[in-house]
């Protein structure tokens, strides 16, 4: 069954629920005493809403998570460790990913889509994360990504056409780094060369040559969006300038999938090698407009991250979930289950403790970029102040970045609770600390998030030592 036919009106709470005293008053002073800044148009969701804890999940959220989790259970953990050692995702999972609609989870249903916000696609990226990372990644980069692309950037013409197919059958994958190029993703080589009729002073056409590394999804996918130079002439410090994306179908000529990668984890996710040997774009396929690629990429990643972070939490939640079990009811030495000494007890506290912190931070991440969104929605992309979206560009950073230690941290740990068991291919165990390295790596490596978290405190700092 689809998850669109979950998708259902959720009622609404209003102070008429609340159980408020008589003499409680909510007038504008109490509720703002010493702003002097305007109040913003959903400010009154103050009063609607009471305070809930940052894991709250709306109803809608909830039932994706219960569906997804049934999903996983069923149809991925049977499969996992068959697709880790041939390496290979399933095309069953795959399947059954587009036919549950967690595919085209933010995709409008017009489109073949199940509708629903962001913070349900990070939480169905979770629940498969803990069971297998490798077919969260593939649901992640389609869904954070790719689609985000098409419903922020692309014309209403490149929506008709893409995302029927991406919400249904095809999967996409997103070109950015380069041989050359990885945190320096626009040192690119890649170019893309206009074609100007000359009956017109714009291009009909470009031509895309150079190659990419490290294309999430590509054996599978069928739509890829290449960010390529169009103005190799510039000088480097404004090169990103020339960057621009393209929407290239994998059937077009001149285009090909080559070197699949042989990974220390994550090795159902297929990483791939992709070339361009003079391929012919049409200019009707360019997202956003030319020398927008660095713009969007930059908003992309950033969502992306939170994406990423939400994938090693599951990935830390899956790893603690086998090790507590093991160590709490399974295994036992001098007379008593090896958690009930406290060395151990308090190694599993201390597992627990960081993932709760990391998921704090990563839904923390999630309802700010949501409050953003509604911000756009109600004032337009002007009315988003920059500081909010800068506080929102820290948050994904420091999301990622403790999330993926924590992986690292938690699903390491479990092997060694679990001893021989989880040293051996039997289990998960291994495989999870194995899929967690590539959390510091992928989508901007620990350093990059380090640096940006860097750059935006000493922006605020020196900002408030100038006042």
């Amino acid at each position: 069954m689809a998850l669109r036919l979950l998708s259902r009106p959720i009622s609404r709470l209003s102070l008429r629920n609340l159980p408020l005293h008589s003499h409680v008053q909510f007038g504008p002073s109490l509720l703002h005493p010493f702003s002097s800044t305007p109040r913003r148009k959903f400010s009154a969701d103050l009063l609607e809403t009471p305070p809930n804890p940052i894991f709250h999940l709306t109803e809608t959220e909830q039932m994706l998570q219960e569906t997804v989790s049934r999903f996983a259970q069923l149809n991925v953990l049977p499969k996992v460790r068959e697709m880790d050692e041939v390496e290979a995702m399933d095309e069953g999972v795959i399947e059954g990913l587009f036919e549950n609609g967690f595919m085209g989870i933010e995709i409008p249903e017009e489109f073949g889509g199940s509708g629903m916000g962001f913070g349900a696609a990070i939480v169905a990226i979770e629940e498969l994360a803990k069971v297998d990372p490798s077919v969260s990644v593939l649901c992640d980069v389609h869904n954070t990504l790719v689609n985000t692309a098409f419903l922020k950037y692309a014309s209403p013409h490149l929506r008709k056409t893409f995302l029927p197919p991406l919400a249904t059958s095809s999967v996409g994958s997103f070109c950015l780094s380069e041989p050359s190029s990885g945190s320096d993703a626009f040192a690119m080589l890649t170019t893309a060369t206009p074609t100007i009729p000359s009956s017109s002073s714009d291009p009909s056409s470009y031509t895309i040559n150079g190659s990419k590394c490290w294309i999430t999804n590509a054996s599978h996918s069928k739509i890829f969006l290449v960010f390529a130079q169009t103005n190799p002439s510039l000088p480097s410090n404004q090169r990103h300038k020339g960057i621009t994306c393209f929407v290239v179908p994998r059937d077009t000529s001149g285009f090909s999938v080559s070197k699949k990668e042989k990974k220390l984890g994550i090795r159902a996710s297929s990483t791939c090698v992709v070339t361009f040997d003079d391929v012919q774009v049409p200019s009707e396929n360019i997202l956003g407009s030319v020398g927008e690629g660095y713009k969007i990429a930059m908003n992309l990643l950033n969502e992306g991250r939170v994406g990423i972070g939400a994938q090693m939490i599951g990935l830390a939640q899956g790893a603690f979930d086998v090790g507590a079990k093991y160590v709490y009811t399974e295994r036992k030495q001098f007379g008593k289950f090896i958690a009930e000494f406290q060395g151990l007890g308090f190694q599993v506290a201390e597992a627990r403790l960081e993932i709760e912190a990391a998921r704090a931070l990563v839904y923390n991440a999630v309802r700010t970029k949501e409050r953003l969104d509604r911000l756009r929605m109600e004032e337009g992309e002007k009315g988003v102040p920059r500081e909010e979206m800068e506080a929102f560009v820290m948050k994904a950073a420091m999301a990622k970045l403790y999330a993926s230690r924590v992986a690292q941290n938690v699903s390491g740990s479990v092997v060694e609770w679990m001893g021989g068991m989880g040293f051996v291919r039997d289990g998960l165990a291994e495989k999870m600390w194995r899929d967690s390295k590539i959390g510091a790596i992928y989508e901007g490596t620990s350093n990059i998030q380090l640096q940006t978290i860097a750059k935006l405190l000493q922006k605020d700092l020196q900002k408030d030592l100038q006042r």
